[in-house]
């Protein structure tokens, strides 16, 4: 299939996954099928199958769309001197990760939460994007130690740390203390975890 009614197969593509977005937007992995997507944008189910291999692929590509809003979402948030206050830096990454999480949360629970055919490995892409959004956090924690495999572990335990806080507010088992909130749950966290590294 090269076009559908005038329009190239990347066009195609680009219309799909625009629409099954939409979907996802307003109902949740649940609401996705192949079907549901070639009624909504007029095409076959065999002309989807042209374009994407099956379900599976056309959510790691949805996915992989998130994944570059939110680490968009964070690097306009992240100070251009980040090791000047590597604390506020953390903060503002943290609190972007949150921001994201609550103004696109279908979206950002499927690409969280969406195990592939081949089992729970990250394609490459994925894995490549994560590696970015670590290294955002890694670099304002070179301000406080030179220790290379510390920074990256540091990370990994920060960004579990936040991401857990959103899981647990998106699924509304944080009971959280009186004018508490989940933002200010990651800046305790990382308030803490950055007493600890500094000794």
């Amino acid at each position: 299939m090269a076009r559908k009614r005038g329009r190239s197969r990347d066009e195609i593509r680009l219309m799909v996954l625009d629409a099954a977005e939409a979907i996802v937007a307003a109902e949740g992995q649940a609401g996705l099928s192949v079907r549901r997507i070639a009624a909504v944008t007029g095409c076959t189910v065999g002309m989807l199958y042209l374009v994407f291999r099956n379900l599976d692929d056309l959510i790691q590509q949805i996915n992989s769309r998130t994944l570059d809003a939110l680490l968009e979402r964070l690097q306009a948030n992240y100070p251009e001197n980040p090791q000047d206050d590597p604390e506020k830096a953390m903060k503002a990454l943290a609190c972007a990760f949150i921001a994201y999480a609550n103004a696109e949360t279908p979206r950002w629970s499927m690409f969280f939460e969406h195990i592939t055919a081949k089992g729970d490995v990250l394609p490459e892409w994925s894995q490549h994007k994560m590696t970015c959004m670590f290294r955002l956090m890694e670099t304002a924690l070179r301000a406080l130690t030179g220790d290379e495999i510390k920074i990256a572990r540091a990370s990994h335990a920060l960004w579990a740390g936040v991401y857990g806080i959103c899981t647990l507010r998106i699924r509304q088992r944080l009971n959280l203390p009186s004018m508490q909130s989940p933002e200010e749950m990651a800046g305790m966290l990382i308030e803490n975890f950055l007493r600890g590294l500094r000794g």
